[in-house]
């Protein structure tokens, strides 16, 4: 293996010398703070009282080194609300905690933790609308998926589906009020969205302009919500589950979004896959990867230029290209159900020789594509005045917003996943994490447009390997039960490193096929937030180039 290892730090506290978290350090830091221990699958949980959560979480990041919240989960129980922060380190991906925050039925207030972790603004606001836990000292206690109009908490015990949704008669006013003049203000506000052209899916911008310069940005989602973490609850582990992931980044992410599921779902079963399957899944993977990071490049130069006829159409034709090759794969162009836990569904296509010569056609031809890109964007004077020095987002404020993938690599943030905590069959091949210092959104192009080579490094080895693979040793599932019931109260948290970033799943089980909790930590969903940031005080032609650039899709941003 050849892949650079992250710049190396000094341990922070609670860090053995062979780089493995020490959780009676960490016990020992927070001090009178933890109530109690739990195990989780993938790291130790300190459970807190809810109104010491800032002190905790400041302790853990400041001192302690865990400077990513990477997720926020909410749920009830029979006795009792709970919230769980996942923390890790960008240096160090490996090294992980949970922060348990448990709340009483009755009066369910926590401590919010968004002076710690900016990320934890629109998390917090989500455990709220979806689950009723509220947040004290919050800067923004509303609703975020769902209309404020909206009558109870669907994630809560004693919700009523069957209740009508009626509210009076001034809460449906038109939010799209006529124009009209402020008799004391010399700023506008102006509706982006939601319509679907130029907002990457069914998004609203909030935006107020003093001239032509943003003074305010405010992205409103819920619009394309599709209760898909409620549809995974009610499916079973083994065969029901799998379909639904495809259905969320849709650039495809497909086979990036199903191996999510399939990691925390195997990691709760203690499932392990063979190396075959592994090798599939890992070429089919950055097939998706080439695939999105082609719509991202094609939709910004839309987005930038208006580019119809030439790069978009170009990234068109090389996506479908790639496409075509998926579909041999798994029989389908964008809703692949490909995985299945323990493995992959079918081997390659047959004849094998035809289907390794198709894909080294197109690995042949993708450099000369992607020459086309360079020229037509990177090196196109418009594309630099419109990208450079446009949409900056500083290292330190893309960590607090939990942003990852490229938009993150292209802020300096060396951390990737497929490398930091590796899975499939990353950690035995050749390639390289790509960054890039600019933190602009020419940065983040020039990053999506180096990992297509990356991927394309991966994918031929993958082929290479698989030709070479002995026949009696091409296994591509494990031997798994017909139907899983991991043991009750068993909780995990993993994630991959799909297209956008890092897109993890939260399983608790209750002992039966289905899973008790399912929470879908969406990149996208990270990413978008860091909007205002970027575009606070620049042109509203700069804030249109930065939400392109982020490469949000709202089927993975709502859920």
């Amino acid at each position: 293996m050849s892949l650079q290892d992250p710049e190396s730090t000094e341990l922070a506290v609670g860090v053995t010398d062979d780089g493995e978290v020490d959780y009676e350090a960490l016990a020992e830091l927070l001090g009178d703070a933890v109530l109690d221990r739990e195990s989780h699958v993938n790291a130790e949980g300190f459970v807190v009282r809810p109104d010491e959560v800032q002190e905790v979480l400041f302790a853990l990041r400041d001192e302690a080194g865990f400077d990513h919240c990477s997720c926020v989960t909410a749920q009830e129980y029979e006795d009792r609300y709970e919230t769980i922060y996942h923390l890790t380190k960008y240096d160090d991906r490996t090294q992980e905690v949970s922060v348990v925050v448990p709340t009483n039925r009755e009066d369910p207030v926590s401590q919010t933790a968004e002076p710690v972790y900016r990320t934890a603004d629109w998390h917090e606001r989500e455990a709220y609308d979806l689950v009723g836990i509220e947040y004290e000292g919050h800067p923004d206690p509303r609703r975020i998926l769902l209309p404020e109009t909206w009558q109870g908490h669907p994630l809560s015990r004693d919700y009523d589906q069957d209740k009508p949704q009626i509210v009076t008669l001034r809460e449906h006013a038109n939010p799209l009020e006529a124009d009209h003049r402020a008799e004391e203000s010399d700023t506008m506000f102006l509706n982006i969205g939601p319509h679907h052209p130029a907002t990457h899916g069914v998004l609203h911008v909030k935006t107020v302009l003093d001239g032509e310069q943003v003074a305010d940005v405010e992205p409103d989602i819920g619009y394309l919500h599709r209760c898909e973490e409620q549809m995974c609850e009610q499916g079973t582990y083994r065969h029901q589950i799998m379909p639904y992931p495809d259905r969320w980044d849709y650039a495809p992410g497909g086979l990036l979004n199903e191996w999510a599921y399939a990691r925390a779902a195997e990691s709760l079963a203690d499932i392990e896959v063979p190396d075959y399957a592994q090798v599939l899944r890992t070429m089919g993977a950055e097939m998706c990867r080439i695939a999105s990071h082609l719509l991202a490049v094609g939709t910004f130069a839309l987005d930038v230029f208006g580019d119809f006829t030439a790069v978009f159409q170009y990234a068109m034709r090389d996506r479908e290209r790639v496409q075509n090759l998926l579909e041999d794969l798994t029989g389908q162009r964008m809703m692949f159900n490909y995985l299945r836990l323990g493995g992959v569904v079918w081997d390659l296509p047959t004849p094998r020789e035809t289907y390794y010569q198709k894909v080294r056609d197109w690995l042949d031809g993708l450099p000369e594509s992607l020459e086309e890109y360079h020229d037509l964007l990177t090196a196109n004077e418009i594309f630099q005045i419109r990208c450079v020095d446009t949409g900056i987002l500083e290292p330190d404020v893309a960590k607090s917003y939990g942003a990852t993938g490229p938009v993150a690599r292209a802020s300096g943030i060396d951390y990737d996943l497929r490398r930091d905590d590796p899975y499939g069959y990353y950690d035995e091949l050749d390639w390289n994490v790509v960054t890039e210092d600019g933190m602009d959104n020419y940065a983040r192009v020039l990053v999506r447009l180096q990992e297509v080579e990356e991927s394309a490094k991966i994918i031929s080895q993958c082929i290479d390997l698989l030709e070479d693979w002995p026949e009696d040793e091409r296994t591509i599932q494990a031997n798994v039960p017909r139907t899983l019931k991991p043991e009750a109260d068993t909780e995990v948290y993993e994630a991959v490193e799909a297209a956008k970033g890092e897109l993890g799943i939260y399983i608790r089980s209750d002992g039966t096929d289905k899973p008790g909790r399912f929470k879908i930590r969406s990149p996208c969903f990270s990413n978008l937030a860091t909007l205002p940031e970027m575009s606070e005080g620049e042109l509203i032609a700069d804030m249109i180039a930065s939400l392109g650039s982020l490469d949000v899709i709202l089927g993975e941003v709502d859920r």
